[in-house]
């Protein structure tokens, strides 16, 4: 009776592994197929909207990093004013900042080729 239960338990194993082997075999092939009948015209139609959806994404970039520069600036001029150390330290983030946001925005797509003006 023990050997029985164990072949259950066992060909239970087995059957569960080959279907889910079959399941996922299945789920891969219809997953990753890709539809080819639209052509070049979806591949511009890809194109177009990777470049409105940069000028938004630049554009928040830019609205983001001048509120930091704000808050960076009026935390430089607070720590002046009170003689705090570490004044360096916060002039060279906001210096680091800047020089990201032009080199995210200007100077990235440039060197990939991407004119969006």
């Amino acid at each position: 009776m023990i050997k029985n239960t164990y072949f259950i338990a066992c060909l239970r194993r087995a059957l569960l592994l080959v279907g889910l082997s079959v399941f996922t075999s299945a789920a891969h092939a219809t997953c990753g197929s890709v539809n080819y009948t639209w052509g070049t015209d979806a591949l511009h139609e890809m194109q177009v909207f990777i470049l409105v959806m940069m000028e938004y994404v630049i554009g928040l970039l830019y609205a983001i990093g001048s509120l930091v520069s704000l808050y960076s600036a009026t935390s430089i001029t607070i720590k002046i004013h009170n003689g705090e150390q570490g004044i360096t330290k916060n002039i060279m983030m906001l210096v680091g900042s800047i020089m990201f946001l032009i080199g995210a925005t200007i100077v990235m797509p440039a060197f990939f080729g991407i004119n969006w003006r």
